[in-house]
């Protein structure tokens, strides 16, 4: 008598486990990683390492690279050691970049899903509500906010979030609407499950890969952001970051290189980094990809 073939539980990291292999494939994405891994460690363990300070001045001002060994990248127009300021700086803007990120998320998920889940006048009601604020200009806008509340590292990165959520609510409301046809939500609602349930617990889970991806895009958007801002001179001056060394040295640019080059270096390989990685996990996250 042959035993009855035994049914095999699907295993929940499978997924994560072949994603992550989809992800080491792409070469582009795995340097992205190693690249933006290695800024963020700078950031964080480099001030106690090197030792300097970026508002204090270590030399005489427009010191180029190289020719004084305790400013190593040169100092700006006041005598400030522009390699401290790269690493000091690091931390406030890579901060301000996930913190929008994680406002920007937490906003056009609460407003997508709500929309694509209940359907009708409240889908209508705040895709009203997410145009008008997708055809505001977004950089006015938080410029508007910004000046109205005081330049500050929290103004800044509240304005970049409230400005630009709309995309992801729009992605998220499109998930929402094909995941809620299919038939395990359906069975959901067949034994009772209350709606917030199956919203959050049922959808939102099987819809989190292309939110993943935005979230990742969104985080260089808003690195640029908050650069445009630091050099429009609407950054905080009590804290350090790329786009504030940017702005200030601006006008000596033709003079003095290195105070403009290095911080604009900086923004582009994060953000060039972190879209290597939102590429990486869209390939990763792409059921048809993995196949093949």
């Amino acid at each position: 008598m042959t035993k009855p073939a035994t049914e095999q539980t699907p295993n929940p990291a499978q997924p994560a486990r072949d994603a992550w292999k989809m992800f080491r494939r792409n070469k582009a994405a795995t340097i992205g990683l190693v690249v933006l891994s290695l800024i963020f460690l700078i950031s964080i363990f480099g001030p106690s390492l090197y030792g300097g300070d970026a508002f204090v001045l270590g030399a005489a001002p427009f010191t180029p690279p190289g020719t004084d060994p305790s400013v190593i990248l040169g100092t700006d127009f006041l005598g400030r050691d522009v390699a401290a300021g790269l690493i000091i700086g690091g931390r406030a803007t890579l901060l301000v970049g996930a913190s929008a990120a994680v406002i920007t998320i937490i906003i056009g998920v609460l407003v997508g899903a709500t929309a694509g889940f209940y359907g009708g006048i409240v889908d209508e009601l705040l895709m009203r509500v997410t145009e008008f604020f997708q055809v505001l200009p977004a950089l006015l806008f938080a410029m508007v906010l910004i000046a109205l509340f005081a330049p500050s590292l929290v103004t800044i990165t509240i304005a970049i979030g409230v400005v630009a959520w709309p995309q992801t609510a729009r992605l998220t409301r499109a998930e929402f609407l094909k995941i809620k046809k299919l038939e395990y939500v359906t069975a959901a609602r067949s034994i009772a499950s209350t709606n917030q349930r199956i919203l959050w617990r049922v959808i939102l889970p099987n819809a989190l890969p292309p939110l993943i991806v935005s979230a990742t895009l969104v985080v260089g958007v808003a690195i640029l952001f908050e650069a445009g801002l630091s050099f429009l001179g609407l950054g905080d001056p009590n804290v350090m970051s790329w786009g504030l060394m940017i702005g200030a040295n601006r006008p000596y640019i033709l003079d003095a290189w290195w105070t403009v080059t290095f911080p604009g270096a900086a923004i582009f390989l994060t953000v060039l980094s972190v879209s290597l990685i939102g590429d990486g996990l869209n390939d990763a996250f792409n059921p048809k990809l993995r196949e093949r």
